[in-house]
């Protein structure tokens, strides 16, 4: 397990840079034996040193790329690959471990849930970027969007992001989605004094 915080979604990819001696063991048994590792949200304390306060809720993780740097960091490239909630977090030795299992979910968001997905995530980031706000929207990686995608580029905060991750149901999710950034886009355009209404 690799608490962070940050939320990985499923297909999302997260870049690392893995320093603490205790993630290097655990990136060096990932790597040689092909396996996963899990990624979950800190909601209390520090990435680093431990002692930390865990959700119980995270996204599996694979390595797509990994470089070793001459003294023994990493620099990773990951994927989210599934859900799963953690059912008993076992002690840290030498990293953080836990007894998961797998959440299932559904086939997919049907195509208008998406289109109102995606218009309010880029309404959203429309107005932020008239605030000066640097847009986080890829357009390769937008034109990609699913239900997944358009979570992980939404501009919402790290607890907001958790309450999309625990619902399996693609349709409901990006409902909330669709109200979350909603609001942002509210905020802005009061900041903005009522005004620029991006589409």
């Amino acid at each position: 397990m690799f608490p962070l915080q940050h939320v990985l979604f499923p297909e999302a990819l997260l870049p690392l840079h893995v320093f603490e001696e205790r993630y290097r063991v655990l990136t060096r048994e990932c790597l040689q034996s092909d396996s996963t590792f899990g990624v979950v949200l800190i909601s209390r304390g520090s990435e680093v040193g431990g002692g930390d306060v865990r959700v119980d809720i995270g996204t599996t993780a694979v390595i797509d790329t990994a470089s070793e740097l001459a003294d023994g960091r990493f620099v990773l490239v990951c994927r989210g690959t599934s859900r799963f909630k953690v059912v008993e977090w076992l002690p840290d030795d030498p990293y953080p471990m836990a007894m998961v299992e797998t959440l299932e979910d559904d086939a997919g968001a049907d195509p208008e849930s998406l289109a109102r997905a995606e218009t309010s995530v880029r309404r959203a980031w429309a107005l932020l970027s008239e605030l000066g706000a640097d847009s986080a929207l890829d357009p390769a990686a937008a034109d990609a969007g699913d239900a997944w995608t358009w979570c992980a580029l939404a501009p919402i905060a790290e607890l907001d992001q958790l309450r999309l991750l625990r619902i399996g149901d693609s349709n409901e999710r990006l409902a909330l989605l669709c109200e979350l950034t909603d609001a942002v886009a509210a905020d802005a355009r009061a900041l903005l004094g009522g005004g620029g209404g991006a589409a």
